[in-house]
């Protein structure tokens, strides 16, 4: 049973947006944010996972592709509106 794996699928948008935030939290101080540091080896590996499936990364353009994905990630306000009628 260690050794089983599990798949993670993800869109390209939110592969775009988690490659960014983890790596953002790569170069913090991640002992104020991770308590534990076996955390850390599975956070590497995922990060190393994503940088190798989104060769787009390196694009000259990548900043303005992970905007537009960070923009069709978000809720929009219609979603906002239906959950406050549904409360």
């Amino acid at each position: 049973m260690d050794n089983e794996e599990i798949t993670i699928k993800l869109t390209l948008d939110e592969a775009l947006v988690l490659s960014d935030w983890l790596e953002r939290v790569q170069m913090t101080d991640l002992s104020r944010l991770v308590d534990d540091e076996a955390v850390w080896a599975p956070v590497h590996k995922l990060a190393g996972t994503l940088d190798k499936a989104l060769p787009g990364i390196f694009a000259a353009d990548h900043s303005q592709r992970l905007e537009a994905a960070r923009r069709r990630l978000r809720p929009s306000e219609d979603d906002a509106s239906e959950r406050d009628d549904s409360e």
